[in-house]
């Protein structure tokens, strides 16, 4: 069983799970959004904004500092490459509107559940200062900058 609890993040990675939390964010304005019946081309283009502004740059982060504290080889790093390919192709979808938001809101939400609980968690522990300073060097100061264009989830 999973546990509900907060996780001890240390402070290099802690920018990381701020962007996952924005992610969960996205999962959450896309479900409610549907819910509240918008038109779902207004989800659709204000998902593709999140995921070329925020999330295509994250991915890519992780993909060149993050991942590679682990072993290339490991299934935890396969499994999040894998993620971060479905995902991709799930933002490049343009049919099936609602069917695909779904789709995205519910594999991003366990792309993230999944790096917060069980990756990063082992990374974590395998990190050496060197990596975990580099990390922070590169990824401290980003901030969140909310598209303001088109509140579809209010």
């Amino acid at each position: 069983m999973i546990s509900n609890r907060p996780l001890k993040r240390v402070t290099e990675l802690q920018p990381l799970s701020h962007d996952h939390h924005h992610g969960l964010q996205l999962c959450w304005k896309i479900r409610t959004g549907l819910a509240k019946q918008a038109e779902p081309k207004r989800i659709k283009k204000y998902a593709d904004w999140f995921f070329k502004t925020h999330l295509k740059p994250h991915f890519e982060l992780e993909e060149k500092y993050i991942f590679t504290i682990l072993e290339t080889d490991s299934e935890l790093i396969k499994q999040a490459l894998s993620e971060h390919i479905l995902l991709e192709k799930l933002f490049e979808e343009t049919s099936c509107l609602i069917e695909n938001l779904k789709q995205i809101a519910d594999e991003l939400e366990a792309h993230i559940r999944f790096e917060e609980r069980i990756l990063f968690t082992e990374i974590q522990k395998t990190a050496t200062i060197e990596q975990l300073n580099k990390i922070n060097e590169i990824h401290s100061g980003d901030i969140f900058i909310e598209n303001k264009d088109d509140f579809f989830w209010k």
